[in-house]
């Protein structure tokens, strides 16, 4: 039995479409299990990029089955120009397969969250604006259309025209917000879509995956987002719409806790976040625009610029207590390369007090400093080191206080966006 969850450590962008990638050449089967395409993860191959949204990143590989499982919302227009868009340079996609019980996007949720986003009485939380949340609250709702539903006319018929009532009558009346949303246009439209995707559609993908289980075959859990922007554990209402943590894989992929043999916490060497939200070692000077620069801190999925800040051991030891983290998988240790000193905050002082967890509270969040811990940089690229042992002393000095702080021993450090520049521990 070999399961294995892939989990961001933080707030998403830790590069877990890399480690994906990497690992998914050992893999079976390579299963996407939250979200939707508001993911991006970015994998470079022979200094050729991909951006995937919503196919797992294991689809590199012909003989790695890629599944999309229930706990995914999918807009089907973004799935089969991602399809095409592979298919066009060169990537076998024939290895594809989507739940059936996976809930899809419609324009209406698009249209809700934005919306919803320019009127929010508390704030922006920075949505993409995809439709991800809408589309999970109806889900939760009972409200929600599934991919099955698509190759049930009758029912998809009714279950469309409740929705596009129900939608245009609380956009126009509560949001003031003018919509165009057609009957006749958007069912038509899904039934093209159902017809595209129809030989990649599976009944039950928890059970296929326990099968493969069941029979040895080797199984890779892949999360989008990360710990802190979870709806249950993260800095609510900042946070995603569904649970990115180790725990969400199991209810997102269909398949028991018991199977479960190793979770790796994807940790990028300094932090970053997008949108709104508190950010205790963001760095609001020069050094945080170069960081942005240096690690191409762009959103892969929006182009929006990175918040960035200094490694947060606290966020790091709230994050192996939700997930239980096995190893961890360190990227971008090459952006540091050039740094003189680089912190680590350790703790965080409120009130005069240190604390060492991290705060339900986002208004006891937003006054906590950080305390640091500072250690020397290293002054040398380590770009092309392929030995853990050949990289500066400082470096790996920095790599082990992580590993300490975090209370969960390094298995991988990559240095570099291609495929290629990993270090295994």
């Amino acid at each position: 039995m070999s399961v294995t969850i892939i989990v961001g450590s933080q707030w998403g962008d830790e590069g877990k479409g890399k480690i994906t990638d990497l690992l998914s050449k050992d893999m079976d089967m390579v299963v996407r299990y939250q979200g939707g395409n508001n993911a991006g993860h970015t994998v470079v191959i022979k200094n050729k990029t991909f951006k995937l949204h919503l196919i797992p990143s294991g689809i590199f590989y012909p003989n790695v089955k890629c599944v999309i499982a229930n706990g995914v919302v999918v807009d089907p227009l973004v799935l089969i120009r991602e399809m095409e868009e592979l298919k066009s340079q060169g990537v076998d996609v024939s290895n594809l397969l989507i739940s059936s019980r996976a809930h899809v996007i419609f324009p209406y949720h698009r249209l809700i969250d934005q919306a919803q986003e320019k009127l929010r009485e508390a704030g922006r939380i920075g949505t993409t604006s995809r439709g991800i949340g809408p589309c999970y609250v109806d889900k939760i709702n009972r409200r929600g259309i599934r991919i099955a539903d698509l190759f049930n006319v009758d029912s998809f018929k009714e279950k469309l025209l409740w929705n596009i009532k129900e939608k245009t009558f609380m956009l126009e009346k509560f949001y003031d917000f003018s919509v165009d949303l057609d009957f006749d246009r958007i069912f038509d439209e899904y039934l093209g879509y159902a017809r595209i995707i129809k030989k990649n559609v599976v009944e039950d993908s928890g059970a296929l995956i326990t099968k493969a289980v069941s029979s040895g075959k080797k199984i890779l859990l892949e999360g989008a987002q990360g710990t802190m922007l979870d709806v249950d554990h993260g800095t609510y209402p900042f946070v995603t719409s569904s649970n990115p943590i180790s725990g969400g894989a199991c209810i997102g992929a269909g398949i028991g806790p018991t199977l479960i043999d190793n979770v790796i916490g994807v940790v990028k060497c300094y932090l970053t976040r997008v949108g709104s939200g508190p950010f205790v070692t963001e760095i609001k000077d020069k050094l945080g625009d170069y960081l942005r620069e240096k690690g191409n801190e762009y959103g892969a999925t929006t182009g929006r610029p990175r918040r960035c800040g200094w490694f947060d051991a606290v966020v790091a030891s709230y994050s192996k207590q939700v997930n239980g983290f096995t190893s961890l998988a360190l990227t971008k240790l090459d952006v540091l390369d050039d740094l003189e000193t680089i912190k680590i905050c350790v703790a965080y002082r409120y009130n005069g007090e240190l604390i060492t967890y991290f705060p339900s509270d986002l208004s006891v969040l937003e006054k906590c400093e950080p305390v640091y811990e500072e250690l020397p940089g290293w002054k040398q690229d380590t770009t092309k080191i392929s030995d853990f042992s050949l990289l500066p002393k400082n470096a790996q000095n920095y790599v082990k206080r992580i590993g300490e702080l975090s209370k969960t021993p390094v298995e991988m450090v990559s240095i570099g966006a291609e495929r290629t520049q990993i270090i295994r521990l």
